[in-house]
């Protein structure tokens, strides 16, 4: 049991003291960018997925 403790210890003050959290702006900006790539890459896939789909009925079409 004292390991354990001592464990949850360690871990809280590396969470506390020796780690170095972003400020809130930074967070505000880091949320945007991901927000805007997903966005991105959302789009990319949809509009890969519309073409082939759009691609393979021309070409199911034709037999």
């Amino acid at each position: 049991m004292k390991k354990i403790t001592e464990y949850f210890k360690e871990t809280f003050d590396e969470l506390m003291n020796k780690v170095s959290w972003p400020s809130w702006s930074e967070l505000q900006s880091s949320a945007l960018i991901v927000s805007i790539a997903s966005l991105i890459i959302a789009l990319v896939v949809f509009l890969m997925d519309f073409s082939f789909s759009n691609l393979l009925k021309q070409f199911y079409k034709l037999f």
